[in-house]
Protein backbone atom coordinates (compact mmCIF):
# COMPACT_ATOMS: atom_id res chain seq x y z
CA UNK A 1 0.00 0.00 0.00
CA UNK A 2 3.06 2.29 0.89
CA UNK A 3 4.50 1.70 -2.42
CA UNK A 4 1.36 2.29 -4.44
CA UNK A 5 0.93 5.71 -2.64
CA UNK A 6 5.28 6.72 -3.46
CA UNK A 7 4.45 5.15 -7.16
CA UNK A 8 1.15 7.08 -7.42
CA UNK A 9 2.74 10.24 -5.96
CA UNK A 10 5.72 10.10 -8.96
CA UNK A 11 3.61 9.19 -11.69
CA UNK A 12 1.63 12.47 -11.04
CA UNK A 13 4.88 14.49 -11.13
CA UNK A 14 5.91 12.47 -14.43
CA UNK A 15 3.03 14.13 -16.20
CA UNK A 16 4.23 17.61 -15.88
CA UNK A 17 6.55 18.17 -19.37
CA UNK A 18 10.31 17.30 -19.26
CA UNK A 19 9.75 15.46 -16.15
CA UNK A 20 11.12 11.80 -16.45
CA UNK A 21 11.03 8.87 -13.90
CA UNK A 22 14.17 10.20 -11.40
CA UNK A 23 13.39 13.77 -11.48
CA UNK A 24 9.75 12.54 -10.07
CA UNK A 25 11.07 10.39 -7.55
CA UNK A 26 12.87 13.33 -5.83
CA UNK A 27 10.17 15.01 -5.97
CA UNK A 28 7.58 12.53 -3.93
CA UNK A 29 10.56 11.81 -1.68
CA UNK A 30 10.91 15.85 -1.17
CA UNK A 31 7.14 15.93 -0.41
CA UNK A 32 7.19 13.32 1.62
CA UNK A 33 10.55 13.72 3.38
CA UNK A 34 9.70 17.70 4.34
CA UNK A 35 7.00 19.42 6.22
CA UNK A 36 3.40 17.94 6.25
CA UNK A 37 2.73 22.58 5.93
CA UNK A 38 5.04 22.49 3.11
CA UNK A 39 3.17 20.27 1.43
CA UNK A 40 -0.37 21.72 2.03
CA UNK A 41 0.95 25.11 0.86
CA UNK A 42 2.20 23.54 -2.65
CA UNK A 43 -0.90 21.73 -2.92
CA UNK A 44 -2.95 24.67 -2.53
CA UNK A 45 -1.08 26.41 -4.59
CA UNK A 46 -1.74 24.51 -7.31
CA UNK A 47 -5.59 24.06 -6.49
CA UNK A 48 -6.01 27.70 -6.35
CA UNK A 49 -3.78 28.64 -9.44
CA UNK A 50 -5.99 26.20 -10.98
CA UNK A 51 -9.66 27.75 -10.21
CA UNK A 52 -8.51 31.17 -10.31
CA UNK A 53 -6.23 31.88 -13.33
CA UNK A 54 -7.85 31.97 -17.00
CA UNK A 55 -7.16 33.82 -19.77
CA UNK A 56 -6.99 38.12 -20.44
CA UNK A 57 -10.14 38.55 -22.52
CA UNK A 58 -8.03 41.14 -24.93
CA UNK A 59 -5.03 39.52 -25.32
CA UNK A 60 -4.80 35.74 -24.17
CA UNK A 61 -2.47 35.92 -21.34
CA UNK A 62 -2.65 34.06 -17.87
CA UNK A 63 -4.31 35.88 -15.65
CA UNK A 64 -6.77 35.98 -12.61
CA UNK A 65 -8.56 39.00 -13.80
CA UNK A 66 -10.92 39.89 -16.86
CA UNK A 67 -7.76 42.10 -18.18
CA UNK A 68 -3.96 41.39 -17.46
CA UNK A 69 -1.91 44.02 -16.10
CA UNK A 70 -0.41 44.25 -19.11
CA UNK A 71 -2.87 45.13 -21.48
CA UNK A 72 -4.13 47.90 -18.97
CA UNK A 73 -0.92 49.81 -18.24
CA UNK A 74 0.94 49.26 -21.83
CA UNK A 75 1.19 50.99 -24.94
CA UNK A 76 -1.24 49.59 -27.43
CA UNK A 77 0.19 50.82 -30.98
CA UNK A 78 2.52 47.85 -30.73
CA UNK A 79 1.32 44.65 -31.02
CA UNK A 80 3.91 41.27 -30.27
CA UNK A 81 2.28 38.28 -31.57
CA UNK A 82 3.22 34.57 -29.61
CA UNK A 83 1.91 31.03 -30.32
CA UNK A 84 1.26 30.50 -26.71
CA UNK A 85 0.47 32.84 -23.18
CA UNK A 86 3.60 31.00 -21.82
CA UNK A 87 5.94 32.72 -24.46
CA UNK A 88 4.76 36.10 -23.19
CA UNK A 89 6.49 35.01 -20.36
CA UNK A 90 10.08 34.50 -22.31
CA UNK A 91 9.23 37.73 -23.95
CA UNK A 92 8.67 39.72 -20.68
CA UNK A 93 12.38 38.78 -19.59
CA UNK A 94 13.92 41.52 -22.11
CA UNK A 95 12.39 44.11 -19.79
CA UNK A 96 12.66 46.47 -22.72
CA UNK A 97 9.22 45.89 -24.65
CA UNK A 98 6.23 48.38 -23.61
CA UNK A 99 3.94 47.35 -25.97
CA UNK A 100 0.80 44.52 -25.38
CA UNK A 101 0.43 40.77 -26.41
CA UNK A 102 -1.57 38.54 -28.87
CA UNK A 103 -2.00 34.98 -28.05
CA UNK A 104 -2.48 32.93 -31.27
CA UNK A 105 -3.63 29.87 -29.06
CA UNK A 106 -1.32 28.02 -31.55
CA UNK A 107 0.32 28.29 -35.21
CA UNK A 108 -0.88 27.56 -38.51
CA UNK A 109 0.27 23.51 -39.14
CA UNK A 110 -1.65 21.84 -41.98
CA UNK A 111 -0.11 18.54 -40.92
CA UNK A 112 -1.82 18.69 -37.82
CA UNK A 113 -5.21 20.01 -39.50
CA UNK A 114 -4.95 23.35 -38.24
CA UNK A 115 -5.63 26.52 -40.50
CA UNK A 116 -5.90 30.18 -39.89
CA UNK A 117 -9.32 29.96 -38.76
CA UNK A 118 -8.30 27.41 -36.30
CA UNK A 119 -6.08 30.25 -34.24
CA UNK A 120 -7.00 33.84 -33.28
CA UNK A 121 -5.67 35.78 -36.17
CA UNK A 122 -9.70 36.93 -36.91
CA UNK A 123 -9.42 38.64 -33.25
CA UNK A 124 -5.63 40.45 -33.96
CA UNK A 125 -7.28 41.78 -37.00
CA UNK A 126 -9.99 43.43 -34.90
CA UNK A 127 -7.42 44.41 -32.23
CA UNK A 128 -5.32 46.24 -35.11
CA UNK A 129 -8.21 48.03 -36.51
CA UNK A 130 -9.53 49.21 -32.99
CA UNK A 131 -6.39 49.98 -31.23
CA UNK A 132 -4.57 52.52 -34.34
CA UNK A 133 -1.48 49.82 -34.28
CA UNK A 134 1.16 50.97 -35.37
CA UNK A 135 3.33 47.69 -35.63
CA UNK A 136 2.86 44.08 -35.05
CA UNK A 137 6.04 42.29 -34.17
CA UNK A 138 5.64 38.56 -34.96
CA UNK A 139 7.20 36.60 -31.83
CA UNK A 140 6.34 32.93 -33.14
CA UNK A 141 8.97 30.28 -32.88
CA UNK A 142 11.76 29.92 -35.70
CA UNK A 143 10.12 27.11 -37.43
CA UNK A 144 8.03 25.81 -40.23
CA UNK A 145 4.86 26.32 -38.85
CA UNK A 146 5.78 29.90 -36.85
CA UNK A 147 6.94 31.21 -40.32
CA UNK A 148 3.95 30.13 -42.12
CA UNK A 149 1.86 31.92 -39.59
CA UNK A 150 4.31 35.32 -39.27
CA UNK A 151 4.00 34.87 -43.28
CA UNK A 152 0.52 34.52 -43.34
CA UNK A 153 -0.16 37.26 -40.82
CA UNK A 154 2.16 39.78 -43.08
CA UNK A 155 0.08 39.26 -46.05
CA UNK A 156 -3.19 39.99 -44.18
CA UNK A 157 -1.79 43.46 -42.15
CA UNK A 158 0.46 44.66 -44.62
CA UNK A 159 -2.38 46.25 -47.14
CA UNK A 160 -3.42 47.64 -44.17
CA UNK A 161 -0.55 50.20 -43.90
CA UNK A 162 0.40 48.01 -40.73
CA UNK A 163 4.41 47.52 -40.36
CA UNK A 164 4.96 43.83 -39.72
CA UNK A 165 8.34 42.93 -38.04
CA UNK A 166 9.80 39.59 -36.97
CA UNK A 167 12.16 39.02 -34.39
CA UNK A 168 15.62 38.58 -35.70
CA UNK A 169 16.98 35.06 -36.10
CA UNK A 170 20.75 33.63 -35.85
CA UNK A 171 23.99 32.79 -33.85
CA UNK A 172 23.49 33.55 -30.21
CA UNK A 173 25.24 35.93 -28.08
CA UNK A 174 27.97 33.82 -26.17
CA UNK A 175 28.01 31.03 -28.57
CA UNK A 176 31.11 29.30 -30.96
CA UNK A 177 30.34 29.88 -34.62
CA UNK A 178 32.11 26.05 -34.98
CA UNK A 179 28.69 25.10 -32.96
CA UNK A 180 26.30 26.73 -35.19
CA UNK A 181 24.19 25.22 -37.86
CA UNK A 182 24.01 25.96 -41.10
CA UNK A 183 20.53 27.01 -41.30
CA UNK A 184 21.22 29.12 -38.14
CA UNK A 185 24.56 30.51 -39.85
CA UNK A 186 22.51 31.14 -42.80
CA UNK A 187 19.71 33.15 -40.79
CA UNK A 188 22.11 35.18 -39.24
CA UNK A 189 23.78 36.47 -42.26
CA UNK A 190 20.20 37.09 -43.55
CA UNK A 191 19.42 39.27 -40.64
CA UNK A 192 23.05 41.27 -40.30
CA UNK A 193 22.95 44.75 -39.43
CA UNK A 194 25.33 47.41 -40.53
CA UNK A 195 27.87 48.39 -37.56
Amino acid sequence: MQEDLIERLIEQFRTLPGVGYKTAQRYAFSIIEGKEERAKKFADAILEAKAKIGFCKVCGNFTDKDICNICKTRDRKIICVVAEPKDILSMEKVKSYNGVYHVLFGTISPLEHRGPNDIKIKELLSRVQNDNVEEVIMATNPDVEGDATAMYIAKILKPLGIKVTRLAQGVSMGSDLEYADEITLSKAMEDRKQL
